[in-house]
């Protein structure tokens, strides 16, 4: 419980998994969505694919396996925020329909709201972006294995939200994402 505006209230957590091919923009909408939640008074927490990769993934590669076992384990982790009334924001790339299910299935088995949206930017304009370098790297053969590139990207068939990047700016990007948050009363 928190006290707000004088008032006793309830916090209620959620998963917002954003989801979506490297340089989409998801790190950039969930960055920007977090200050304005953090603004309006909520528990927010970003829980960066790179970073948690990093942090509780080191051990893995990017077999299918292994970005399953790591997809999981961030899964597991932003429930166990989200159970706690934090709104946890998820920019990780995802590629498995299979690995985004099971994350959303456990949210549920706990009672724990989940939002899924799919930053469904075309190939052409991430490469364009390239924020990490990786499409170039990618083109002169010095990786192999980028998701949607040369390795597979599963886009999600029914997201709770689809957002096209292509003309709309971050602000309007955002402001999607939380009018989703806000219709399911949890913004």
């Amino acid at each position: 419980m928190t006290e707000r505006k004088g008032k006793t209230a309830v916090w209620q957590g959620g998963t917002v998994w954003l989801t979506g091919l490297p340089s989409a923009g998801k790190t950039t909408i969930a960055t920007v969505l977090a200050e304005r939640l953090r603004a309006e008074g909520h528990r927010v927490q970003v829980l960066d694919g790179d970073e948690i990769r990093a942090a509780l993934s080191a051990d893995l590669g990017f077999s299918k396996e292994d970005r399953d076992t790591n997809v999981r384990r961030i899964g597991y982790v932003a429930g166990l925020l989200a159970a706690h009334g934090v709104t946890v924001l998820v920019p990780v790339i995802a590629p498995y329909a299979m690995s985004r299910e099971a994350v959303r299935d456990r949210h549920a088995a706990q009672g724990v709201p989940y939002l899924e949206v799919h930053v469904a930017t075309p190939p052409e304009i991430c490469a364009d972006r390239d924020v990490k370098g990786l499409y170039a790297q990618q083109a002169a053969g010095e990786i192999s294995g980028l998701t949607g590139a040369d390795d597979p990207y599963e886009a999600p068939v029914a997201p709770d939200l689809r957002i096209d990047t292509r003309d709309r700016t971050v602000e309007e990007s955002v402001q999607q994402v939380h009018a989703a948050l806000t219709e399911r009363g949890l913004s």
